[in-house]
């Protein structure tokens, strides 16, 4: 779907994606518009949907979180998806779970302690029914990570 913004709603997207936590009257210095001016926009945002949450990005090694890998599950048949959806959405471990093409049929991004915390969690995946297959990469280091979005050149504006 195709949503009409102009640059004063990308300009306040762009700032939440960097500082979520930012108050109504700096977004408001920013922009040029008054803060109940802003504060219409962002309630219109939410409501269509383009702004789903605010959150707080904590550094997991801070919480010993050592161990960021990406499992590629092969699961028998689209019958057996939602049984494996469903437990996998019960294990917070696991921050991203995709169905894609290719090398199995989900790909999982999860981080756990340390590579015993790991080595458990792959072993519980594979014991569950319909799981064939799975193969793991863990992350040696990381240099992006990022939910922003480049929005300036992907939706319609107005001026």
């Amino acid at each position: 779907m195709n949503y009409q913004l102009d640059e004063t709603d990308i300009k306040i997207l762009n700032h939440l994606q960097q500082h979520g936590r930012a108050q109504r009257n700096t977004i408001a210095e920013i922009v040029h518009l008054s803060v109940p001016s802003v504060s219409e926009r962002m309630r219109k945002l939410e409501e269509r949907g383009l702004i789903s949450g605010y959150y707080a990005v904590l550094d997991p090694k801070k919480f010993n979180f050592d161990i960021t890998a990406f499992i590629f599950v092969e699961v028998d048949g689209s019958e057996k998806y939602k049984n494996f959806v469903d437990s996998i959405t019960q294990h917070p471990e696991v921050l991203e779970c995709h169905s894609i093409t290719g090398d199995g049929s989900h790909m999982l991004k999860v981080r756990t302690q340390n590579t015993e915390s790991f080595e458990k969690f792959l072993s519980l995946i594979q014991s569950w029914e319909g799981v064939s297959r799975t193969r793991s990469n863990i992350v040696l280091s990381s240099f992006k990570e990022t939910r922003e979005l480049p929005i300036e050149n992907t939706v319609e504006t107005k001026k």
